[in-house]
């Protein structure tokens, strides 16, 4: 029998749907305790209910929303030792993503990340320029972190693994707007090393994995994201 073309899955609206509610809980743009509506976010996305309703059935499952009512959910929020759970499977899963990236990545997934870094090192550039407290020093700090994150997903991308990949987006989903919050709040207060840091941890994970390096690239990765992942516990629920 002749040899067929793959098909790919159409992206229905409950997909669409799914993906930018998703993106909005884990942006801040919803907030953890929000309650939301069905109708309501039918309005905000501009489609009809049905969709919605099956995007926030995903949800659901992955834990993001908790039911409140036939059509409205909040969205979840997490105590302190349940987001530790959550972090101690993130630093695992983003250390064995680092490892098989420096076993498994091309040239141009390498490239990609430098280039990430470099633009990430440029903003640090014009960050040290500004006064402390404005509102473009926010700017460029939510702009580092984005390339951060950027970074971290061109490693789980380098890792091969699509299994792994899942777990990382779906525990990202927990952390994303908290590890947000966490940074703005360390830099107020003239705190710009902790950029400078972060940076430098990425950098130095970089190296291992250019230079195929698995089992420094695990150890990097698994300190730096349990330095974070403290930090982002510390300021969510200060002593």
């Amino acid at each position: 029998m002749a040899r067929l073309p793959q098909l790919s899955a159409p992206v229905t609206l409950g997909d669409q749907a799914y993906a930018a509610i998703r993106e909005a809980i884990v942006t801040g743009s919803l907030k953890r305790g929000e309650k939301v509506t069905e109708r309501g976010l039918a309005e905000l996305l501009t489609i009809s209910a049905t969709p919605v309703r099956e995007a926030l059935r995903r949800l659901e499952q992955d834990r993001l929303v908790e039911r409140t009512g036939p059509r409205s959910v909040r969205i979840a929020q997490f105590g302190k030792e349940e987001l530790r759970e959550f972090t101690m499977i993130e630093d695992a899963l983003r250390a064995l993503a680092a490892r098989l990236a420096a076993e498994k990545s091309t040239a141009a997934q390498r490239r990609e990340m430098c280039a990430c870094l470099d633009e990430a090192d440029a903003l640090r550039g014009e960050l040290r320029e500004v006064a402390p407290g404005t509102d473009r020093e926010r700017d460029l700090v939510i702009g580092i972190q984005s390339l951060m994150r950027r970074f971290h997903s061109l490693v789980d991308e380098a890792s091969g693994n699509a299994t792994l990949m899942q777990m990382l987006r779906t525990v990202d989903a927990f952390g994303a707007a908290e590890r947000h919050d966490s940074l703005l709040s360390e830099v107020r207060g003239e705190h710009r090393t902790i950029v400078d840091e972060r940076y430098r941890q990425h950098r130095a994970i970089y190296d291992a994995i250019a230079a195929g390096n698995g089992e420094r690239a695990e150890e990097l990765m698994r300190a730096h994201s349990h330095s974070s992942n403290t930090s982002r516990i510390a300021s969510r629920f200060p002593d």
